[in-house]
């Protein structure tokens, strides 16, 4: 008997513990033994939750992708300053360059895990603005850097600050939405880093017009950054809701159903305390090999494009004003493709297809780019940076999507987060160290690496993929029938995997 045969009451409160409290929803059982005693995972009122939903897009969305841009900013704009000559005005040698990206991404990945945590700890709504304060300073104060050391030290803090953000705004939206709704969220937030990239080209386009003798260019735009950035972060601090159960901009019977939503598919219990030893147990999964194996893959093209978009488009020889301008629309386009797939990827309530398809469009790009002869096809080679930009941003939104949708347990969640995406950031590492200066302008060595990585994450997402449908079947076999995932309640499946009734998001 299917689980939509229901009866329901006036309230879509949450049943606690002691509560005299009878649950919303009276469900048939169904032939198979399931428990069903407690709630389905869907509520009946699709008006109210919609309206619920678009409140949380107006109040969350343009504040966290703003808050995005802005760190997307501070993390990337050595590429734009680089075309200014910053690093040879500080005096730099030999690949000195090179290893100002690499240090950041060394505290980026050791401090991400326990920062995360104590962002799961006192909360995100708090957490990310004072990270948000602290990288805006450090992009500051990169305009007292006079020589390589000083700059070193500013991108080692910085990269600390920018750490957990990522993994922490993934996971403050998972407590305000439905897996099926995050991804088109997600999207819309992450889009802030093309945009960023972006932004930042018609920034420096303009700042780089400014001819001061007492101040390098460069300079001015990191001042700009890095200023905004701070301001930016003070707003967000007394601006954001802890949570959606206790925002202020809901009413009573708006918090009732935001907490019942998550609670019925998305956590196996809502606003859960971190129990560290608890959390670990998620690496006791092999598809979080797997994951984190894609993260790695991803990590390669991802940081290749955002660290040196300027430098591989230097070689369609334009001055460095105009280069900086030529950054724009391949990063804008980008967003739009991200912002395509994630919304198909939400409908179709698949992953991995769409994954698959953004690790294609990077692996062409980068191929057409190495073989054809540039000077003779600028249009052609210029499109390649197109692709590029297409393949980067909708695998990574849609990678972290695709395994927090898949782990119901809120502190495995923010555990595997913080340790995906800095995987992912540190392959910056071996992005910085491939486009060698003895390789421009064309980076043939470079951009054939970036395909080869890219390649290889479509092959094992495309292989994760058939698993996850093939697992599925095997667990529906076993069951008798087809199993509705909103026939399970998320509260019963806090151990993922190991629950019979637990069913792999695809």
């Amino acid at each position: 008997m299917s689980a939509r045969n229901v009866k329901t009451s006036s309230s879509d409160s949450p049943r606690e513990e002691g509560d005299d409290f009878k649950t919303p929803y009276a469900i048939e059982a169904p032939e198979t033994q399931i428990d069903t005693s407690l709630e389905p995972a869907y509520v009946v009122d699709h008006h109210a939750e919609r309206a619920l939903c678009r409140r949380f897009d107006l109040r969350l969305l343009p504040v966290l992708a703003l808050m995005y841009l802005f760190n997307a900013l501070d993390k990337g704009n050595l590429g734009n300053a680089k075309t200014a000559k910053f690093d040879k005005d500080l005096g730099f040698k030999s690949n000195q360059y090179n290893i100002i990206l690499s240090v950041f991404y060394v505290p980026y990945v050791l401090f991400a895990p326990p920062i995360a945590m104590l962002g799961k700890k006192y909360g995100p709504a708090r957490v990310l603005p004072i990270l948000m304060f602290c990288f805006g300073s450090m992009t500051m104060l990169s305009v007292t850097a006079h020589n390589f050391g000083g700059m070193m030290a500013l991108r080692w803090f910085l990269g600390t600050a920018e750490s957990a953000f990522f993994p922490l705004v993934i996971y403050y939206l998972t407590t305000f939405y439905r897996r099926g709704e995050l991804a088109r969220r997600l999207a819309i937030f992450y889009a802030a880093s093309n945009i960023a990239n972006a932004f930042s080209g018609l920034l420096a386009f303009g700042v780089f017009h400014i001819h001061n003798p007492h101040i390098y260019s460069w300079r001015i735009l990191f001042l700009i950054e890095g200023s905004l950035t701070v301001l930016f972060a003070v707003l967000a601090f007394f601006y954001l809701p802890k949570n959606a159960a206790d925002a202020r901009f809901l009413n009573e019977d708006e918090k009732k159903l935001a907490y019942h939503r998550i609670q019925a598919d998305s956590s196996s219990v809502v606003n859960e305390q971190f129990d560290l030893r608890d959390s670990l147990k998620i690496f006791r999964q092999p598809t979080t090999y797997a994951f984190l194996a894609i993260e790695m893959c991803l990590g390669v093209p991802l940081q290749s494009v955002n660290l040196f978009l300027p430098q591989i488009i230097a070689r369609l020889k334009y001055s460095t004003v105009k280069t900086n301008l030529y950054t724009v629309a391949p990063n804008i386009t980008g967003a739009v493709m991200l912002l395509i797939l994630a919304f198909t990827s939400d409908f179709t309530r698949r992953r991995g297809p769409f994954i698959v398809l953004g690790f294609t469009f990077t692996f062409v790009g980068m191929i057409i780019y190495s073989a054809i002869d540039v000077e003779d096809s600028l249009h052609v080679a210029y499109f390649a940076t197109f692709l590029m930009c297409w393949g980067t941003s909708a695998p990574s939104v849609l990678l972290s999507t695709w395994y927090n949708n898949n782990i119901p347990h809120e502190g495995r969640r923010i555990t595997m987060t913080s340790v995906g995406v800095p995987l992912a950031n540190v392959m910056g590492l071996v992005s910085s160290n491939i486009f060698f200066p003895s390789s421009a302008p064309k980076y043939i060595p470079a951009l054939a690496t970036t395909a080869a990585f890219g390649a290889t994450g479509a092959v094992i997402a495309g292989l994760l993929s058939l698993f996850m449908i093939v697992d599925n079947k095997r667990r529906d076999k076993k069951l008798g029938r087809k199993l509705d995932i909103k026939e399970v309640p998320t509260e019963m499946l806090k151990d993922g995997p190991d629950v019979p009734e637990f069913r792999w998001f695809l």
